[in-house]
This record gives C-alpha cells, sequence and structure tokens, in this order.
C-alpha cells in the first residue's frame, strides 16, 4: 500500500490530504521512520565511505511516496547517540556520490529499498559537482552507482517529452537518454544533440570517457539551423570529440538532405575552439589561360597573442607568377587598433622565349591607425597609409581590387598632435603625407610637416565678463609651418634620387585681429598678419651669351624674407518671410523665408619690390631686363611684386518654405530646404589700371525628397571680352556686342539615393568591403563596384539576427526590398572660345532582394562625351540557409571577368568550397 502526499518539512506535515485520523498517525510514524533511515535532507545524497547521518529539520519542496507496508525491522537503522548511553548497531549502506547532491522532482521521489533505487519523476534535476542532468525520469541506483535519465510520454499527445539535459563545465548534450557512472565519471549517452563552437554534432551513441574526451559512433556534424531535418552534414562513423578544442574522424563523407555525396575524406579534423589559433588557410585552385594553373590565398595563420595576429598568403601559377601577402592586425581595448598589410606580386604573362613574354612585380603598403579617444585626450596619432606601384591595382590579379582600378590618386597621412593646455594653449602637430597620381607617376610628399599654433590673447580683455568693443577684441596669435617636401616618379621612390629635389622651409604668421559691432546691426572685422618665411632654397638668374639664353642655378642655404597685409570686412544678415493666405483651408505652402548675409570687404597687399631682381639680355633687338626673384621655388609663395588695394563683394542666400504636414494631428508647419544656399562672390582692384573687376563666382546647393537628393553647381561669369587670340581685354563684354557676362566655366554634381517605400534592401553593404575601398582611395560608395573575394569570410554580407526570424510575405512579389543609387556630372569649359562639355557622366548602382534568399546588384556608368560604359559589375547571391552562392560578372572592358562561388558560411566549414573564375582567353 501506497499513499501519496506532499510533504513540505520534516518536523510539520500537512496532512489535509488524508480523510482519516488512522492513516494520519499511521503515514506519521512510518515517514518518520523512513526519512530517519536514509538520512536525506531536502538535496542531500550521504557521501562515499561514511555512515547515514541523522535527519536534518529541511523543507522538503516535492510531493513523496512511502510504502507504508514495510516494517522497522525492513530498514535499516542509523548509528544514534543521544542522551541514551545505549548504541544501536548501525549496518553501512554502500553509498551512491563521493559528494553532495541536491535534486528535486515535480511529481514524486520513490525510493526502493530492494534495488537500492530512488525515483524521480517529472522536472527531475540532480546536481552533482560541476554535472547537471535535468529530465523527465531520473534513476539513482546506489549498488551500481549509476545515474539513468530519460524522458516521459505525454499522456495527451503520446509525444516523447523532457529529453535529459546534460551539463558539465561548458559542455551541453540533450541525448534520448543517458547512463553516467558517478565513480568512474564515464557515461553513454544515446541520440545526444550539442552544439560545439558554432557547429552541432548529432550523436546516435556518445562515450563519455572523462571531462575532455568523447567518443562518437555515427555521428553528424553540421552548422544548419534545423536540426530535425538538416540540410547537410558529414557522417561520421567513429570518431572522438575533445570539447571547445576539435573532433577527430574516421571515414567522413557529406550528405546533402541525406542524400550521400562522394565529397568524403578516410579521416578529418574539425578545429571547434572558441579562441584564435595558428593555422593553415586552405588556398583556392583554379587555371588561368595566361598563367596557367594556381592556388591562391593559401598560406598561415599565426595567433601570437589576444592583441596582436599575423597572416601569411600567398599566390602560385605554374608560369612562375607568384604573389605575396602579410597582414597584421592589432586592438588594444581603450587605446588603440589598427592593421597593416604588404602585397607583392611578380608577374609573368606568356611564356619565355614567346614575342609577348614580359615580367612584371608590383607591391602595396597600407596601414591604418586609430587611436581611442579615451587613450589621451591631450595627444592623438593616427596613420592611414596606402602607397606602392602606380599601377598596382591596375595589374593586380586579386579581385578585392577591381574597384580601386578607378582610382586615380593614391594618398596617406602619418599624424601626431598634442595640446599642452594652460593660458595661452599650445598645439603642435607632426605630420608625414603622399599623394601619388596613378596617371602620371608623379609623387609629392612631405617628410614632414610640422605645425605649431599658440592660441589666442586678448592682452585688453577685462579679467571677468564678456568682451565688447574694438579694443577688447584685440587678439593676436603665432602660428608656424615647416616643410620638407619631395617631388618624384614611381622611378625613383623609395630611392636616393628622390631626395635630389627636396625643398625645405618655414613659415612664421602673426595674426593680429579684432570685431565689434558697428550701428547695431552690422558686424566689422579687421585685421593685419605679418609673415616671414625661411627657406633653405633659392635661386640665381644670369644670362649665358654663348649659349644665347637664361641660366638658372639653385643655390642651398639659409635665406628668408617677410610681408605684410592689411583688410577689414563688413557684413550683416537680413531676414524676409512672405506669408500666404492662411484662411484657403487647402493651402500647403503657408510661408517661404529668405536669408541674405551681404559682406564687403577691403583688401591692401603691399608691393616688395626689395626681393626682386633683374637680369639683362642680350640679343639681336638690344638689350632688355628680365625681372625675378631669387624665392620663386619657395615652398610658401613668393612676395608679392604689384600694389593692389582691392575691394571685395559677397551675397549669400539661404530659401526655406513652410508647409502643412501630412500629418494632419500635427499642428506646426514643415520645414523645408528650398535652396540651401546661393552665392555671389567678386573683387575690384581699386588701384589696377585695366581689367580692374575679377569674374564673378556663383555657387549653390540643395537637398530634395527629404534629403535624398543633393545637387550642387557652380559657373564662372566673366564682364570682359575676348580678342581674337582668344585673350582678356579691358573691354566689357556688353560693349564687344556680347551679353552681360561671358560664363567661361560651369558644373553641376547630383546624388540620388532612394530604396523602395517602407522597406530597405535586403542587406547593407559589408563593413570589411567598404573599409577595403576606403583605405585603398576609393569612393565611400558602391558606385564603381563592390570589393569582393568569396573565399574570404571577411567580405561577407553580415547576417542579421533580425532577418532570421522573419517570415518570408506571401505576397512578397508585391514588395520586393530594392535600393538605387544615381551619381550625375556634368563639367562646361568656355575660357577660350571652346563651348565644349568638357566631361559629362552619369554612375548608378543598385541591389534588388528577387526573392526572400536571392538578390542581385549591380554598378557602372555612363560617358556622355566619350560614349561609353565605364567599369561595370553585376552581382548575385543565393542564401542556402547554411551555404552561399555568389556570382559576379564585368561583361566588357579591360578588367572583364566572371567569377562563380558555393562553400559553406560557417567560418569553422568556409574551406569547403568550390570557386571558379573566368580565364582571359574564354568568355561567358
Amino acid at each position: 500500500m501506497s499513499i501519496q502526499i506532499p510533504s513540505h518539512t520534516f518536523t510539520k506535515i500537512h496532512l489535509k490530504a488524508l480523510r482519516t485520523h488512522s492513516l494520519n498517525i499511521l503515514f506519521t510514524l512510518s515517514f518518520t521512520v523512513f526519512i530517519n533511515t536514509l538520512g536525506f535532507a531536502q538535496g542531500e545524497i550521504p557521501k562515499k565511505g561514511v555512515d547515514l547521518p541523522a535527519v536534518k529539520t529541511t523543507e522538503l519542496q516535492v510531493n513523496t511516496i512511502i510504502d507504508t507496508t514495510k516494517t522497522d525491522k525492513d530498514i535499516p537503522l542509523l548509528s544514534e547517540k543521544g542522551n541514551d548511553s545505549t548504541t544501536v548497531d548501525s549496518i553501512k549502506v554502500k553509498p551512491l556520490l563521493s559528494s553532495t547532491v541536491s535534486y528535486k522532482a515535480t511529481d514524486y521521489m520513490s525510493y526502493k529499498k530492494k534495488e537500492s533505487k530512488m525515483h524521480l519523476y517529472n522536472e527531475a534535476e540532480v546536481l552533482y559537482e560541476d554535472m547537471e542532468v535535468t529530465a523527465g525520469h531520473i534513476i539513482l541506483d546506489f549498488n551500481k552507482d549509476l545515474i539513468y535519465a530519460k524522458g516521459i510520454i505525454d499522456d495527451s499527445t503520446k509525444l516523447y517529452k523532457q529529453r535529459p539535459v546534460f551539463k558539465q563545465g561548458e559542455n551541453v548534450i540533450e541525448p534520448d537518454s543517458i547512463v553516467f557512472n558517478t565513480v568512474t565519471k564515464q557515461g553513454l549517452i544515446y541520440n545526444s544533440v550539442t552544439e560545439q563552437n558554432g557547429g552541432t554534432l548529432i550523436t546516435e551513441t556518445t562515450k563519455k570517457v572523462n571531462d575532455s574526451v568523447y567518443y562518437l559512433k555515427n555521428a553528424k556534424f553540421t552548422t544548419a539551423e534545423d536540426l530535425e531535418d538538416p540540410e547537410y552534414y558529414f557522417l561520421i562513423r567513429t570518431g572522438k570529440l575533445v570539447p571547445g578544442s576539435k573532433v577527430i574522424t574516421g571515414l567522413t563523407n557529406l550528405f546533402i538532405y541525406d542524400v550521400p555525396t562522394p565529397i568524403g575524406l578516410p579521416f578529418a579534423f574539425f578545429p571547434l575552439t572558441k579562441k584564435q589559433t595558428s593555422g593553415v588557410i586552405f588556398p583556392s585552385f583554379g587555371e588561368d589561360g595566361n598563367r596557367g594553373y594556381f592556388l591562391q590565398n593559401g598560406g598561415y595563420y599565426f595567433a601570437i597573442s589576444d592583441y596582436f595576429d599575423l597572416a601569411l598568403l600567398g599566390d602560385y601559377y605554374t608560369n612562375g607568377s607568384y604573389g605575396l601577402r602579410v597582414e597584421n592586425k592589432y586592438a588594444r581595448r581603450y587605446k588603440f587598433r589598427g592593421n597593416l598589410a604588404f602585397r607583392y606580386e611578380n608577374l609573368i604573362t606568356s611564356e619565355r622565349g614567346f614575342p609577348d613574354y614580359a615580367k612584371t612585380t608590383i607591391y602595396n603598403l597600407r596601414w591604418s591607425h586609430q587611436q581611442d579617444a579615451k587613450a589621451n585626450p591631450n595627444a592623438r596619432f593616427s596613420a592611414n597609409v596606402n602607397l606602392g606601384s602606380q599601377n598596382y591595382y591596375q595589374q593586380s590579379i586579386n579581385q578585392i581590387n577591381l574597384p580601386s582600378t578607378q582610382n586615380n590618386t593614391l594618398a596617406s597621412s602619418i599624424a601626431y598632435s598634442k595640446t599642452f593646455l594652460g593660458e595661452p594653449q599650445v598645439n603642435i602637430n607632426l605630420t608625414a603625407s603622399h599623394s601619388q597620381n596613378t596617371q602620371t607617376g608623379a609623387i609629392n610628399m612631405t617628410l614632414p610637416t610640422f605645425q605649431g599654433s599658440v592660441g589666442r590673447i586678448f592682452p585688453f580683455a577685462p579679467k571677468e565678463g564678456t568682451k565688447k568693443g574694438m579694443l577688447e577684441n584685440i587678439n593676436v596669435q603665432y602660428n608656424l609651418r615647416a616643410e620638407n617636401r619631395i617631388t618624384t616618379t614611381d622611378e625613383f621612390f623609395f630611392k636616393s634620387e628622390m631626395f635630389d629635389d627636396a625643398k625645405i622651409g618655414a613659415q612664421h604668421t602673426i595674426p593680429l585681429s579684432t570685431n565689434f559691432k558697428v550701428f547695431k546691426y552690422f558686424s566689422m572685422s579687421a585685421s593685419a598678419n605679418f609673415n616671414e618665411v625661411w627657406t633653405l632654397n633659392t635661386v640665381n638668374k644670369y644670362y649665358d651669351a654663348d649659349e644665347e639664353e637664361i641660366v638658372t642655378e639653385d643655390i642651398n642655404g639659409f635665406d628668408s624674407f617677410r610681408t605684410y597685409n592689411f583688410s577689414t570686412s563688413l557684413g550683416t544678415t537680413i531676414y524676409g518671410m512672405f506669408n500666404f493666405d492662411k484662411k484657403k483651408q487647402g493651402k500647403k505652402l503657408q510661408a517661404i523665408r529668405h536669408v541674405i548675409r551681404p559682406s564687403i570687404s577691403y583688401n591692401i597687399n603691399p608691393a616688395f619690390d626689395n626681393y626682386y631682381d633683374t637680369v639683362e639680355v642680350i640679343d639681336a633687338d638690344g638689350t632688355t631686363q628680365s625681372e625675378y626673384t631669387r624665392f620663386e621655388n619657395n615652398l610658401f609663395g613668393t612676395p608679392n611684386n604689384n600694389y593692389s588695394s582691392s575691394i571685395g563683394i559677397g551675397v549669400s542666400n539661404n530659401f526655406e518654405a513652410k508647409v502643412r504636414d501630412k500629418d494632419s494631428t500635427v499642428v506646426e508647419p514643415k520645414k523645408i530646404i528650398l535652396l540651401n544656399n546661393l552665392n555671389f562672390s567678386t573683387s575690384y582692384n581699386v588701384a589696377g589700371d585695366s581689367l580692374n573687376w575679377s569674374p564673378i563666382r556663383v555657387t549653390g546647393g540643395t537637398q530634395l525628397f527629404n534629403n535624398k537628393m543633393n545637387i550642387n553647381f557652380g559657373a564662372t561669369l566673366d564682364p570682359y571680352a575676348l580678342d581674337n587670340n582668344n585673350v582678356r581685354i579691358n573691354t566689357y563684354n556688353i560693349d564687344n556686342n556680347g551679353s552681360l557676362f561671358r560664363m567661361t566655366s560651369a558644373n553641376l554634381t547630383m546624388g540620388y539615393s532612394f530604396d523602395s517605400k517602407g522597406l530597405s534592401a535586403s542587406r547593407d553593404e559589408n563593413e570589411n568591403s567598404r573599409n577595403e575601398r576606403l583605405l585603398s582611395g576609393g569612393r565611400d560608395d558602391d558606385l564603381f563596384g563592390v570589393s569582393q573575394d568569396f573565399a574570404d569570410s571577411r567580405f561577407l554580407d553580415d547576417d542579421k539576427d533580425e532577418d532570421k526570424d522573419e517570415e518570408p510575405s506571401e505576397l512578397y512579389n508585391y514588395g520586393i526590398p530594392w535600393n538605387f543609387r544615381l551619381a550625375y556630372a556634368i563639367n562646361y569649359s568656355n575660357n577660350a572660345r571652346q563651348n565644349e562639355i568638357s566631361s559629362h557622366s552619369l554612375m548608378f548602382s543598385g541591389d534588388l532582394d528577387i526573392a526572400p534568399r536571392w538578390s542581385i546588384g549591380g554598378s557602372s556608368s555612363y560617358d556622355f562625351k566619350n560614349k561609353g560604359f565605364g567599369l561595370t559589375q553585376l552581382r548575385f547571391q543565393r542564401d542556402l540557409l547554411s551555404w552561399r552562392m555568389n556570382f559576379t560578372w564585368v561583361p566588357f572592358g579591360t578588367y572583364n571577368r566572371w567569377n562563380f562561388f558555393i562553400g559553406i558560411k560557417s567560418s569553422i566549414l568556409q574551406d569547403l568550397k568550390y570557386e571558379q573564375r573566368r580565364k582571359p582567353d574564354e568568355g561567358l
């Protein structure tokens, strides 16, 4: 006979569930004897090798089944010591565990004495040392030192539920059932599912040898999310698992939707570590029509430390071409981060002995370093270096360089700045810069540039309060700029010859300025500037009668000159508002606001004739004089030789509108920009004899369609006419039977980015792909194409968790996500009556999701002047759940190519891939 009741404490038992008083007494006696016999407190099991302890008063949170038919003689007694001097002999009971265990169950706990087994049923849990087992049914076998765990059958659904979950340390296993030996710490696990660093092992039988070794039989290894029906897996007949480290297997082959494939190996190794580790980078195989068979992007990765790593990569072609790449990343939290890469390629075309045989070596060095703003607020170091061979990006065989083939300039900058706090504040900046034209090969470098400045000093300002008036606002500064500038070509880059024409100089500037109000509404400023230039490079000129030419010789030595000037300006701001009739209810446009900022300035630049010399030239016409200054090759300009006194005039305009918001609940009108700026500027030389007016420069810009379209324009208007030789003459164009102004140049640029309403494109571009273009000197957008290397997981589109949970719409074709970008530019030239469009182009790119996991994209440009398309790239991507498929195609032009790739997304299996590239001697 068994009775099941809830029991809350050993000292106080609620007997409401019993129907008779006699049953209450019988249960109380039986329960007390049973608990004292086992010596179990809630959540405790006796330790190995000791007597069972006496009962403790502890709250029991489970329902207990007690067999009340057993007598006191059937239950072993405990050794007890109390006030009675008589000692009762105890019976040693074989313990189950060697340390304290906690356990619980929802329905009941039952102890069977003959079998020495404890049964825990429904939501059972056992905690022992670092092990945790939860299951529907757990059995503790005292005789065999075993723990059995399995699920239970749901009475209503007849489904197997509450499968065991076995946790030990960081390892989690979810099998159908478990047998675990508490003494040997070994066990058998049936039909288990365990996750290991992004991969999942579904194993028929697992033998746990110890905490770090598991033997597998008939296991499936996959990275699929759907474990009930994985789209692919590797079938492991026999294997060994070291949790958090690796899986070593015997015969293994790939199954796709339970269909075996011939892709397999007699043995395999799957790395599972969560830490970065050194290892081999598996290369890509292929064939190139000009260079033969190849291995690409293979090498070795060195995990040197948590702050520093190194990758050595290489390419090899059977015709002798090869490429080497050294890539490094480093980071220190709250300090700095950066990367360094050096790429070298030795390219051979055709075969030795053939007329088209050629050999070229190209290289590229890149370094990016960013300092965390928290590291040192008063000192900062940064680097952004991109230098190398003039035609590296155009000739490189690496496809990630495709967008960079359109770059015309390589630029670098390394800078260190420091601020010395105090009154006045002192700032210093040390910079090394580099600019390289990929078309001409010209290289300009500064090694280095030093800039120093002392903050503004207000000698007449009050110690407290605001500065008012002209005198109190007088301030003085000091600025210093020193340079060592090198001009060379790609031929002499990094050779001693590059320093032959180096120029060294320094410029000291002391500006003295003030500002104040005039007639309440006008702001006036005045400034005087003193400028002193030091140089080590001057020239001397003389006439060579024998050669009948002027000879210029370079002189190395210290020299200097000093100049000064004066300027003042007066300006104000005028606001105008035009309100429309608000009584008209349907009126959307409510008001137009116009802001005008006129200004007038006056500048005086004296003539410094003392720095000029003359050279007498004797020819057939007699003796003439040629004027020159020895500072003409100076880094910071030459002293002014002509006195100028000019008046500058400028007007800037801003137009805004107030419109009624579409939302009727919004009371305030919405402000939109009509013209962000419309500026006019010109000047008049008072001291000049002719051509006193400078051309009028007109610039403007605005944003339309919720700032998605940017428009900027400009034009130059010349009031003077041209003679028959297209030279400006001192005659107004209108007096020469022309218009009031002659347009000499004009430009218009426009950018437009838009997407499907309420939807964004399926993917934002991968950040690493964007950074690759920026570090290479490319555009911030993808109008020149996207940097892609399908075999490199860094250039994959980042998966977004929110996208994984989205269910495809049944009306997907009605709301296809897309985005589109445009960039338009046109330039007009008419300086010498050429009246031509100098450049006219349109660039465009876009992405389109044709299905939930299918996307296409492309980028191209069209040159209206030369009537041809620029670099065109078409992209296609298919998300195959655990796999991905990519195809990119450049259909025509110098860089025409195509690349097909299919491989596993997961980084631990990224070497399982197939990639095929277009051969130069074949078409698609």
